[in-house]
């Protein structure tokens, strides 16, 4: 008798045997004549657009798999991390009847893709050390997915792959483990990518957005083993990825354009100590919260920083509204022109309230 695979228990059983769209790129086909895709025959830009793009372009998924250390049938590329959260709901989630986990606060976008596919949302409230609570994998209720935010957002708190791999062990025949890594870059030590080959239920997300500057570009990754890349296949649109947004991906992705990420990441680095060590001078800063991201969460005396702030022309986040986050701001590590804008801005702030 065939064993059934986990993932094959966890998909929507009407995916299993289901065709995805055989677009013309996935069909393929060799020839100097293409009549196969109801395109235009007129190029009315150079370069030129009027063919449809590769379904999964070559050398943007070869550049990331590479980066990445892994085999390019582990990798698909996404409208950015955020369409690759709904795809999973949408492949392993039934509506109306299934549901995710989450660890709360933490990026919003996992509950809003989940309430927009009709999915239910168990939330499991992080430790008031922005943890993961030690009885997560005891309080998951029949969840499809977990999602891990690393470093997580909007905390900027962290987990080492020795935290989160005896979840994704002890959940191997449970459920998905969804890691999402958009800030990875910044604390690169911490990702789970090398465990995909031993863990079937990992998956890790990724993007171009932060660390690369691309946040315009809509562009992220998801990675985890070829049988959950291939059901997710069955979902995506035929043709996810733009042809510019491919090329200019794979260019940043080329060995040069990550040699560049890697120097402005040590530089944000750098200058988001300078602006801890800043605040940690200031009348009316009540907590500056240990980041691996690029931001810094800050919790204030009270609510009306951000209002101060925007008044002299500075936007930033505010998180006052989320549960276990009063008072609190999220700051963007800018350039240096902005973090000293904003660092005279604050203590110019401080210094008001103080007299």
């Amino acid at each position: 008798m065939a064993t059934t695979s986990l993932v094959q228990r966890l998909a929507r059983t009407e995916l299993l045997a289901m065709t995805p769209y055989q677009s013309a790129r996935r069909i393929g086909g060799s020839g100097d004549i293409w009549l196969n895709a109801n395109e235009s025959p007129f190029t009315n830009n150079e370069p030129a657009y009027n063919r449809y793009p590769e379904f999964q372009p070559i050398e943007l998924i070869e550049n990331y798999a590479r980066y990445a250390k892994l085999d390019q049938t582990q990798v698909l590329a996404s409208r950015g991390a955020d369409e690759a959260i709904e795809l999973l709901i949408r492949t392993f989630c039934v509506p109306g009847k299934d549901q995710i986990t989450i660890c709360t606060p933490t990026y919003g976008m996992y509950a809003i893709s989940a309430a927009t596919c009709n999915v239910g949302v168990n939330t499991v409230p992080l430790t008031k050390e922005w943890q993961l609570d030690p009885q997560l994998t005891d309080k998951l209720h029949d969840s499809k997915m977990v999602f891990i935010c690393n470093p997580n957002n909007p905390t900027g708190s962290t987990l080492t792959p020795a935290q989160i791999e005896p979840i994704v062990a002890k959940l191997e025949q449970q459920c998905l483990v969804v890691v999402d890594e958009a800030y990875i870059e910044f604390s690169p030590q911490l990702t789970m990518a090398s465990l995909i080959e031993k863990y079937d239920n990992l998956v890790v997300l990724r993007t171009l957005s932060k660390a690369f500057g691309l946040a315009g570009l809509r562009c992220g990754f998801m990675l985890s083993n070829n049988e959950v890349i291939n059901l997710v296949k069955k979902v995506i649109a035929p043709y996810p990825i733009p042809a510019p947004v491919g090329d200019i991906a794979a260019q940043a992705l080329s060995l040069g354009g990550v040699q560049k990420m890697s120097a402005q990441v040590a530089q944000l680095n750098k200058l988001a100590e300078q602006f801890s060590r800043r605040l940690s001078t200031l009348a009316g800063v009540e907590t500056i919260y240990h980041s691996g991201a690029n931001f810094i969460l800050v919790r204030f005396n009270d609510s009306t920083w951000f209002q101060a702030l925007g008044d002299e022309g500075i936007v930033v986040r505010n998180q006052n509204q989320v549960k276990t986050l009063e008072n609190c701001l999220r700051f963007s590590i800018g350039n240096e022109l902005e973090m000293n804008r904003l660092g005279d801005t604050l203590a110019k702030i401080s210094k008001r309230k103080a007299a």
